[in-house]
């Protein structure tokens, strides 16, 4: 019995191996809020109308679920196409020898001239182990009616930029509103001074291990953190809020900016149409290029994939300019391809300027570095925004951590 058990198990595996390999392709995504759900809906239905002999199997999942899910499925049997994200949440996989590598497609689409921006974050090794799909810009979001009435103008620089906080503070508004209960918040703001102080090519090596917590570059970058915190130009009690439980304090006119990615947009109240804008993040030394944080949303092909042949088709066609412009009206977001097209929309063509103009993009801090240093990392920042005192303490602990998971 347990012979003819496991003949029928065997069996059942080949089949389902002959059935993905005859034009079954296993989709797994994360994108399960309603814009991105309705999207990749019509994504699917487009892809198979241009290949009648795959039919697709789109599983969705809830993003935190998702991220613990993918580690199990990625070792043992994984789907033919997994969603994810560039940076270190790539390199991660791509180390432990799960993801593909897709430099091909890039050659055959002559991605790197037509996806710039994007190159650097999808390169290991000198290879590409992905494609993505829609990138988004950070920055300064305000409340122009505010700036309007105090006179106040977009700050370029940093001397420029705690002048509009001290005139915020003075008229009794919280300059910066910012919600750090769920930590990443604040490492926005590490990465933005610390890019803006010592410069991308810094930033990442901080990021890969490469330099101390303890260096007295990083130590400067607090300090100008510092000098923010020191004035209370931040919201009182941020520790306690979310990000979304600090944004109606902008909306109500308490505060007046919030340092944040792209997403914020579609909360803005009706009543806020043209009162809302958007600015870079202000210059700190003019000697340093000006980089910023542009997270970018992936797909990828597990290496123990079934059926690679036409989850190969699939990175193709999602690497088109049409249907990048497709997906990106959806999500209110930015396509790679650069002969794709963006929504048109205020803040969005506000971010590809900037983001065309910019020297380079990091992924965003708990993207960027090791997860284990992510973590620990981001509750240092949250503790030094409540106690600043505590910054030796706070950098020689993250400098234990960084020599512990980078060994």
């Amino acid at each position: 019995m347990k012979k003819l058990q496991s003949l029928l198990v065997g069996a059942m595996a080949l089949s389902a191996v002959s059935i993905a390999n005859a034009g079954t392709l296993v989709i797994n995504s994360d994108q399960a809020d309603p814009a991105p759900k309705k999207a990749f809906t019509e994504i699917v239905q487009k892809f198979e109308k241009e290949n009648p002999d795959v039919t697709v199997k789109y599983n969705l999942y809830d993003k935190e679920g998702y991220k613990t899910a993918i580690r199990n499925w990625l070792s043992t049997t994984p789907p033919d196409i997994v969603f994810w994200y560039a940076g270190n949440r790539m390199k991660a996989f791509v180390d432990r020898g799960l993801f593909e590598d897709v430099s091909d497609i890039w050659k055959n689409q002559d991605l790197k001239a037509n996806m710039p921006s994007a190159t650097s974050a999808m390169t290991i090794k000198d290879k590409q182990w992905g494609v993505p799909y829609t990138y988004y810009q950070w920055g300064i979001y305000y409340r122009k009616d505010i700036f309007d009435k105090l006179g106040l103008s977009e700050p370029k620089t940093w001397d420029e930029f705690l002048a509009v906080n001290a005139k915020l503070k003075a008229n009794d508004i919280a300059p910066i509103a910012i919600g750090t209960k769920y930590l990443w918040t604040a490492a926005g703001w590490f990465d933005y001074l610390n890019m803006r102080t010592n410069g991308l090519d810094f930033h990442i090596d901080l990021m890969d291990g490469k330099i101390p917590y303890t260096d007295p570059r990083v130590r400067k970058t607090f300090e100008h953190w510092k000098e923010l915190i020191d004035k209370g130009y931040f919201l009182e009690n941020h520790a306690s809020y979310s990000w979304q439980e600090a944004q109606p304090f902008m909306y109500n006119g308490k505060a007046a900016m919030y340092l944040i990615g792209n997403f914020i947009v579609p909360n803005f109240p009706k009543e806020l149409d043209g009162k809302m804008g958007f600015f870079q993040f202000p210059q700190i030394d003019s000697n340093v290029p000006m980089a910023e944080d542009a997270p970018m949303d992936t797909i990828h092909i597990p290496a123990k994939a079934a059926n690679k042949k036409d989850a190969r088709k699939f990175l193709e066609f999602m690497a088109r300019p049409d249907n990048q412009t497709l997906v990106n009206a959806a999500l209110l977001q930015i396509p790679p391809h650069k002969k794709a097209s963006a929504p048109d929309d205020f803040f969005l063509n506000k971010g590809v300027e900037m983001l065309s103009n910019a020297s380079g993009t990091a992924q965003f801090y708990d993207r960027d570095t090791d997860p284990s240093m992510a973590q620990e990392g981001m509750k240092g920042f949250q503790e030094f925004m409540v106690k600043p005192e505590r910054l030796d303490a706070i950098l020689k602990r993250l400098e234990r951590v960084r020599k512990r998971v980078f060994k």
